[in-house]
């Protein structure tokens, strides 16, 4: 492989792309062998290129073919350096590795978006532009000179030099998942608060989120998806929370008062005893005496009685009438009686 790469450099000066090889070659460790791949690579849509045919000449068809390889390089790296991990731990490894954002720092970091060829009004769009990039110049790379090449490409440029593939690995990126798991485990409302999209000048939308904990505005994020400013949001407001301790000590004052105003009663609960009673008309009464009004009570403790105690009460014994005057006659008649008597014995 050497001696092809060898050939390249000798062939370099008769080249009018000299500087075009020489950055590529820093950038991939060899040399390209047809060109015109890497130059597509590195052409963005906003230059408005054809082909001789008329046709759109820009790299997003390399971009979809490199997106293709980057899966299945990226799986059989992680395949292997992790032996023994599960489906689902495999699977978002290689998701962080050729996400968007990964891809796009690592076209800046290496020096391809330097070379990429675009409209001055479409750099504001860095973070897409620059993963497309990438992503085509892996597509390139494969029809240049195969899988293998893309291969050690990967492994002996990117994963060896550029990137550390356990601390990405293991390394949480999913902002709004924290976030959400943090409010769920301290009973916190949380509210995302998504802004009309704007549209930039290229014509992009920009979508914006604003975080409410318990009503108190956190931090806002921006991004070209809704996502995006979801997550953007979410790691402003996770730093927030960690640096300022007064916000936190807002967020848990507004649940405090959300949670006494839940608890309190609306009104208070009313006494149906009260309530049934409220038809009787109640009379003022005069004193009575302690006797007399001992009387009622007495009656209504006292003891049922049986049956026999009951007839002894309706007995006349205890009943006798008042001796009345006898009169004049009753009285000689009652002498004479006892005179007669007394004459007999």
């Amino acid at each position: 492989m050497w001696i092809n790469d060898l050939i390249d450099i000798l062939k370099l000066p008769f080249r009018k792309e000299k500087e075009l090889f020489s950055a590529l070659y820093d950038i991939l460790g060899f040399y390209p062998r047809d060109i015109s791949l890497y130059k597509q690579a590195l052409l963005h849509k906003s230059m408005g290129r054809r082909n001789e045919k008329g046709r759109p000449l820009n790299n997003e068809r390399l971009e979809f073919l490199g997106d293709a390889i980057l899966d299945a390089v990226v799986g059989d790296i992680v395949f292997r350096h992790f032996p023994g991990k599960r489906e689902g731990f495999l699977t978002n490894t290689r998701s962080k590795l050729v996400s968007r954002n990964t891809l796009g720092k690592l076209a800046q970091e290496m020096g391809i978006q330097q070379l990429i060829k675009s409209s001055d009004h479409s750099t504001s769009h860095n973070s897409y532009m620059n993963g497309n990039a990438f992503e085509a110049l892996v597509g390139a790379i494969y029809l240049d000179r195969g899988y293998h090449a893309c291969m050690r490409f990967m492994e002996k440029r990117i994963l060896a030099q550029v990137i550390n593939i356990d601390k990405v690995a293991y390394k949480e990126v999913n902002f709004k998942s924290k976030l959400l798991e943090w409010s769920q485990k301290n009973r916190v409302k949380i509210e995302f608060r998504e802004s009309q999209a704007k549209e930039e000048k290229t014509g992009s939308p920009v979508f914006t989120t604003t975080v409410l904990i318990e009503g108190i505005e956190g931090c806002t994020g921006k991004g070209y998806s809704k996502k995006e400013s979801h997550q953007q949001a979410s790691k402003e407001t996770l730093l927030r929370l960690r640096r300022e301790p007064q916000f936190i000590d807002a967020v848990f004052a507004a649940k405090g008062n959300r949670t006494k105003m839940e608890e309190e009663p609306v009104m208070c609960v009313p006494d149906l005893e009260k309530e049934q009673q409220d038809f009787i008309i109640e009379h003022p009464k005069e004193p009575a005496s302690p006797d007399v009004a001992a009387a009622p009570a007495k009656r209504a403790l006292a003891p049922a009685k049986h049956a026999e105690e009951l007839d002894d009460e309706l007995t006349l014994d205890d009943i006798t009438a008042t001796p009345r005057e006898r009169t004049r006659e009753e009285i000689i008649a009652e002498a004479e009686a006892a005179a007669f008597s007394e004459t007999e014995k």
